[in-house]
């Protein structure tokens, strides 16, 4: 029987940043991938091909809207077919960093299979080969829910594993679910002519937004697609090519026609199939239960990404996975903290979230927070390029720490940037007002969110006092 220092099952972000990070610190590694290609949900499913969609479908909206501001007609509508394409073909150059041979030429050895823990250390590839490892590490992500209603799978509906897919966009879409990947491809796809119905059981969306964001980009979103809220969808039903949609909104039980559907209802944990109950892991909602290391509660065993449902985000799961290299390969214990780690939704206009909202802050430290605003409507960028529409919102403690940082507006994913680093490094709002930044960039308005910590410290209480008796004195 082979043996290792740690096998790595699940060869996605958090995977693959596990193994090359202890194989280039020269442990010996073995990574187990059911699929034939590395890079996992992120690159064939997720983030990769979304964005390029989204970015193809952004391009098609701005075309006409651009027509239309200087009073040119554009008429056609823009092919799916070949958004999808460009889709592929981001995948496939992202392909190569996530290349077999790169991992192979580390040392690293692949093997092609599912794997079901046998033991504590013992790995079963496919119920054929048997390896061993000193440390094992979860990385088996999450797969698309698929909710308990009637005559859904009968009638067959489209996820992000299978939505790349089509050809030509439905006349007809209905989106279950008003989650991020939900708003993202349905905007998308009303953008290439698809009439867009959102239905969410919840009253809004962005539920872990802060609440002064959320009637922004929701006033945008309601602009190309139409949302039902508080809606519990009962049966479905499909007769020729069209989708019967029954369900009951504020009491009132409707029928809607739609020709596609697609779910983006959350996100269940690959940990079906790994005999994790078997060897004693311990799961909820099934996920793998991890402390503030990673580790399971057996300890020889780890889990990164979206198994362990902490921060189902590609770039927290490679954050995780290096937390992950530290405890299982050194044995130096490390704790994971979600503190800085940002995302964001790339609907347009983009939404941003750093820290606590202004709610959590307040439960959190009471009243004993300071919190700065700015309207993109107030920083010449935006104006300039007719786009003004978003807000900043920053929340700090009494002596100007970060605590929260969110935004909504075009690209705000982009000049956000700047606070995420503040607040990682431990640097005080205050301190971004000593920045210089060029004139006139979008990434003025954190320096005018800066510039009003300073104006209250220096312009309230005794500071202008004491600064007036000394102006008469020195003169």
């Amino acid at each position: 029987m082979k043996k290792y220092d740690v096998i790595v099952i699940g060869g996605g972000a958090g995977g693959l940043t596990v193994a090359a990070g202890a194989a280039s610190l020269g442990a010996k590694v073995a990574l187990i991938e059911k699929n034939s290609e590395l890079g996992g949900d992120c690159l064939h499913y997720g983030c990769v091909p979304s964005k390029a969609f989204i970015t193809a479908a952004k391009e098609v909206h701005e075309t006409f809207k651009s027509a239309k501001k200087f009073g040119l007609k554009v008429e056609g509508t823009a092919p799916l077919e070949h958004a999808m394409n460009r889709v592929k073909e981001a995948i496939s150059i992202i392909q190569e960093h996530d290349s077999k041979e790169r991992f192979k030429q580390l040392g690293i050895d692949l093997f092609e299979g599912k794997g079901y823990l046998k033991t504590t250390t013992q790995v079963q590839i496919n119920k054929e080969k048997t390896i061993e490892g000193k440390r094992i590490v979860l990385a088996t992500g999450s797969r698309p829910n698929i909710p308990p209603i009637d005559g859904l799978l009968e009638a067959g509906f489209l996820t992000n594993e299978t939505l790349f897919e089509v050809k030509k966009a439905p006349k007809r879409l209905l989106v279950i679910g008003g989650g991020p990947i939900g708003l993202e491809m349905a905007q998308s796809f009303a953008r290439f002519g698809s009439e867009v119905t959102i239905m969410e059981g919840n009253s809004t969306i962005f539920s872990k937004e802060d609440e002064e964001i959320v009637p922004i980009v929701l006033t945008e979103l309601q602009k190309e697609m139409t949302f039902r809220f508080n809606v519990s969808i009962k049966k479905v039903e499909k007769k020729e090519n069209e989708k019967i949609v029954t369900f009951e909104q504020n009491g009132k039980i409707e029928e809607l026609i739609f020709d596609e559907i697609l779910l983006s209802a959350g996100r269940k944990p690959n940990t079906d199939g790994l005999g994790l109950e078997e060897v004693g892991v311990t799961l909820k909602h099934g996920y793998a239960v991890v402390n503030e290391y990673l580790q399971t509660n057996v300890p020889t065993i780890y889990a990164v990404g979206d198994v362990n449902g902490q921060f189902q985000f590609t770039h927290a799961a490679g954050m995780e996975g290096k937390v992950v290299v530290r405890n299982a390969v050194f044995g130096i214990k490390g704790k994971v903290k979600y503190d800085h780690v940002p995302w964001v939704t790339y609907t347009d206009p983009e939404v941003f979230h750093l820290g606590l909202t202004e709610r959590e802050a307040k439960e959190t430290h009471g009243d004993n927070i300071r919190v700065f605003k700015v309207d993109v409507k107030n920083v010449d960028r935006f104006v300039s390029d007719r786009d003004a529409v978003g807000l900043l919102k920053v929340i700090t403690n009494e002596k100007g720490t970060i605590l929260g940082a969110h935004a909504v507006g075009k690209n705000a994913g982009d000049w956000m940037q700047e606070i995420t680093f503040a607040k990682a490094q431990g640097h005080k709002i205050g301190d971004i007002s000593n920045v210089i930044h060029p004139y006139p960039t979008h990434g003025a308005i954190i320096q005018q969110a800066a510039d009003q910590y300073w104006r209250e410290k220096l312009f309230n209480g005794w500071v202008p006092k004491v600064a007036e008796t000394y102006i008469k004195w020195f003169r």
